[in-house]
């Protein structure tokens, strides 16, 4: 005979988004809530640029901080590293340069028709992911929304984006945190 046997909450991977402003410690603080699995998937979703050289060094601090059992994917395409069947928990690093992308992808600075269209499909397929995700998840992301409105209208559509799209994800997380001058506090 087969007993069934519900799964604990407490049990169920944790989803979790971590916000801040530039230089907040959002990231350092998303590694330490993952750093007690010894093994860790980091997605990465920036793109090198070797004609960067301040971008480079940015990439370099970063890559410097995790351990060497860590597996790093660079990638847009997170909602696949989400659903893969793998146990790893999941770091994601950063929303608001993958967001950057695929309005680069999209053709949203050149208003290419369906722009909006395809950046929805994008955002829909990412937050369905993060909502049925088996696997424990970080995601860090910029907030751009608490400070002056932007000149540019390119500013203003970056602005508004990454605000939507984090409050797509932080709907789809158990836990939501905000980062200032290094200390994160639990919002939801």
């Amino acid at each position: 005979m087969t007993v069934f046997k519900p799964t604990p909450v407490d049990a169920r991977p944790v989803r979790a988004i971590v916000l801040g402003g530039a230089r907040s410690g959002k990231s350092t603080w998303a590694e330490s809530r993952v750093s007690r699995f010894p093994e860790v998937t980091y997605v990465a979703t920036s793109a090198r640029n070797p004609d960067d050289p301040e971008w480079e060094e940015r990439i370099r601090i970063h890559r410097a901080r995790r351990p060497e059992s860590w597996t790093t994917v660079e990638t847009l395409d997170i909602a696949a590293v989400l659903l893969d069947r793998k146990d790893s928990p999941v770091l994601v690093d950063c929303l608001g340069v993958w967001i950057t992308r695929i309005l680069d992808e999209v053709g949203a600075w050149t208003g290419e028709d369906g722009w909006q269209e395809s950046l929805r499909s994008r955002v829909d397929e990412l937050v369905d992911a993060v909502g049925r995700t088996t696997r424990e998840v970080v995601l860090v992301s910029n907030e751009v929304g608490m400070g002056v409105v932007p000149e540019t209208a390119s500013g203003r559509m970056f602005r508004d984006e990454l605000g939507r799209l984090n409050a797509a994800v932080a709907g789809a997380c158990d836990e939501v945190w905000v980062c200032v001058a290094g200390i994160a506090k639990r919002w939801a």
